[in-house]
């Protein structure tokens, strides 16, 4: 397992530890323009061939979109168990999420005769971008369908790549089934964007397209902002165990893999001034190791000596002042007073704290959102909402007393800059 000394880092080392799997998103950049312009020049053609050359699956344009009967079926022949686990899951999702709506419409006076509000509307259509690759995502399904849902947008899409023989595995179908989405194509990658950001001859060009995706799929998200919103930065998974001397190694452990199965480009590190602890951890995963499949066992090696690891650093405070720069999408704490550093804590994509609540939870059935921003941008960004297909329009309504009261300073305010038409619009007014 890789280990970082922080106070041993020269600057290039410790930014190419903040940079994670960034770098890979910038190099697919010119693959990503290819396939934007030919998607956008052959609509289904190219959509279809980047299927055969990606994906290995070769489909006509009629397979493009997933039959309704198919959907429901997938439901109906879901085991019983596995049918009560997408309910749980979802009935949870939905009572978090329905906290989150706002009033659909607010009005306050600002003085006298002055009026301003907002009103909030669902955004008109959506593509719900639901990853395959190495692993299937029935949770997704229900992160993402749920709080569309919610908002009430009229036209909600899904776009997810096919496995062998164009097939879409039944859980995530039957998850759609439970979040009331009818519209899903069997497409995914770079071609997916292209499709929902130009259009196809099929598939319908959308305005927003949300979900997480690996390096290529961010890639083509970047180069198309501007074109249609793409959402919140959601790339290879990543987290952060923060712990002191009082963690339980086997906690750590076990919660260091969480993430780091998900593929060789996530990241999944063991923060911590607990040197004793990281002997005990690295001991403890190669215990677990062999229970995992092959595929994922490969993973969590290939992460953790990539871009995971162990960064050991002076002190709790250090701890915290890395976290904080670094700003993962998940972070955990396992930490002898979790909730005291709670407010210190100001850049993650979600907290769990304490050794009670291990990032299965909060990735499956806890309520909270499991599409989070990556990359460092838990800096700026807020993991996937209701917000995020809901739009706030300002109101305003002036009466003539509450006019003749504003209009002096904001003809005064339009000449300081220079406009006079803005000036004489309330100076001549009558």
């Amino acid at each position: 397992m890789k280990q970082y000394d922080l106070l041993q880092l020269s600057a290039e080392e410790y930014r190419k530890l903040l940079r994670r799997a960034e770098a890979d998103i910038m190099e697919h950049s010119a693959l990503a323009g290819k396939v934007m312009a030919r998607v956008r020049q052959e609509g289904d053609r190219a959509v279809l061939a980047y299927t055969r050359e990606f994906d290995g699956v070769s489909l006509a344009a009629e397979d493009l979109r997933v039959p309704a009967s198919e959907i429901q079926n997938a439901y109906r022949q879901l085991e019983p168990r596995a049918q009560d686990t997408l309910a749980y899951a979802a009935a949870n999702i939905e009572k978090f999420h329905r906290q989150q709506l706002p009033k659909g419409m607010w009005l306050q006076e600002i003085d006298d005769g002055l009026m301003a509000g907002e009103k909030v509307t669902p955004i008109t259509d959506v593509c719900l971008y639901v990853p395959r690759g190495k692993g299937s995502f029935p949770s997704i399904m229900l992160m993402l369908g749920i709080p569309a849902k919610l908002a009430g947008v009229p036209r909600i899409i899904v776009c997810t790549p096919p496995g062998e023989g164009g097939h879409i595995e039944e859980a995530t179908l039957a998850a759609a089934h439970l979040a009331g989405i009818e519209e899903i194509y069997r497409v995914g990658g770079m071609q997916a964007i292209a499709a929902v950001a130009y259009g196809t001859e099929t598939i319908p060009r959308c305005r927003k397209v949300i979900g997480p995706g690996n390096a290529y799929v961010n890639a083509a998200k970047r180069l198309l902002y501007g074109v249609l919103d793409v959402g919140l930065p959601a790339g290879p998974s990543e987290a952060i165990i923060l712990a002191d001397e009082k963690a339980e190694a086997h906690h750590v452990a076990l919660d260091l893999m969480i993430e780091a199965e998900h593929g060789p480009d996530s990241a999944s590190l063991l923060v911590t001034h607990a040197r004793p602890l990281v002997e005990e951890v690295i001991a403890l995963v190669e215990e677990y190791l062999p229970q995992l499949p092959a595929k994922r066992r490969e993973y969590v090696q290939t992460v953790l000596n990539n871009y995971g690891g162990v960064v050991l650093t002076g002190s709790i405070e250090e701890s915290l002042r890395f976290v904080n720069e670094y700003a993962p999408e998940h972070l955990e704490v396992l930490t002898a007073d979790p909730w005291a550093l709670l407010p210190q804590i100001k850049n993650a994509g979600e907290i769990m704290l304490g050794p009670w609540t291990p990032m299965t939870l909060s990735n499956f059935v806890l309520g909270p959102n499991a599409v989070l921003p990556t990359g460092s941008f838990a800096k700026t960004c807020s993991g996937v909402s209701v917000h995020d297909f809901l739009k706030r329009t300002s109101i305003g309504y002036a009466t003539p007393g509450g006019f003749q009261k504003a209009k002096e300073a904001a003809a005064h305010l339009a000449e300081l800059e220079g406009f006079q038409a803005h000036a004489l619009a309330v100076k001549e007014r009558r």
